[in-house]
């Protein structure tokens, strides 16, 4: 066998270090991809409870409900990363998703696993750190509920789009956990209601976009209808608006109750406007049509501001 002179397995060496470094990179860039980034300000619904109580509840209550932020980002991205494994060979036939790290082959299944399991413990973790045994019990409950999703319950029609929607609520209760602050039925009725819209919303754009593929995708589909799912949402966002007026008539302050319910009228623009974005066929997430369409972020901001003069 022969051996290459120093100088050639030196030469060697410069070559592979930039090969390996833009391996890292390239898996990084995969990981980073699979743990769904744009889909992280929907963790910021821990401060919801503080919002609507205008308060944090406690002495740095803010920085509370940053960590329980981090905490649903971290058990968030876990869940993805299982979540595209088991759906790989899925996703390779869809005309999006096909694209996600996994089912492209750029990210092995099981460095997924790996660091899906380091997720979701770095996720319960951060609510047993700072002493807030609710707020791991919330990260524990989003992670049973979204793993057996992902064993199972995905194929099971209604019970998987409660499943979507529990994710949004279990949100609201950790920070309110992590916050002390109490939320109120009627805000954690408005708040259910609100992701139980936006989980149909999801299956009505899927529906439509891909057709009679749509169950070869996601099997659940065959129990849906684009009409019946399409009446629904409109229905869920009809009694949201209703009980959001009444959240607001319950309010003790003159002042506040009557901001708040100028508010609703922003707020029930914003339905409509979504409404609209999702009868369209469109291939986005419907968190892109909420977050990334103009009119929409319009009413968004017009709602808060409302709702924040009235604190």
């Amino acid at each position: 066998m022969t051996v290459p002179p120093p100088a050639a397995r030196v030469t060697e060496q410069r070559r592979e270090a930039p090969a390996r470094l833009a391996g890292s990179f390239r898996w990084l860039a995969a990981v980073a991809r699979s743990t769904r980034p744009r889909q992280w300000p929907k963790n910021l619904l821990v401060f919801a409870a503080p919002l609507a109580g205008d308060s944090f509840g406690r002495a740095f209550g803010f920085w509370y409900a940053l960590l329980a932020a981090v905490a649903f980002i971290a058990a968030s991205s876990a869940v993805y990363l299982v979540n595209d494994v088991v759906d790989a060979e899925r996703d390779r036939s869809h005309p999006y998703k096909k694209f996600r790290p996994i089912a492209a082959g750029r990210l092995p299944a099981w460095h997924a696993l790996v660091l899906a399991a380091c997720l979701a413990v770095a996720g319960l973790g951060i609510g047993l750190w700072i002493g807030e045994p609710l707020l791991a019990a919330a990260v524990g409950a989003y992670l049973v509920v979204s793993f057996l999703y992902s064993a199972g319950l995905k194929h099971v029609p209604v019970v998987e789009l409660g499943c979507v929607a529990s994710g949004f609520v279990l949100r609201v209760v950790g920070g309110a956990a992590a916050t002390h602050v109490p939320p109120s039925g009627w805000f954690l009725l408005v708040c259910s209601l609100g992701a139980l819209m936006v989980a149909i919303a999801k299956r009505y754009t899927e529906l439509t976009v891909l057709g009679t593929d749509s169950a070869a995708h996601r099997p659940a589909m065959r129990g849906y209808s684009a009409p019946v799912l399409r009446l629904t949402q409109r229905a869920v966002s009809f009694v949201m608006i209703v009980c959001y007026v009444l959240w607001a008539w319950t309010e003790p302050h003159a002042r506040t109750r009557s901001w708040h319910l100028v508010s609703s009228l922003a707020l029930a623009a914003a339905l409509v406007r979504f409404d609209r974005l999702t009868a369209r066929a469109t291939s986005k997430p419907v968190e892109d049509l909420i977050a990334r369409d103009p009119a929409m972020v319009a009413c968004e901001i017009t709602w808060l501001a409302l709702f924040a003069i009235g604190l």
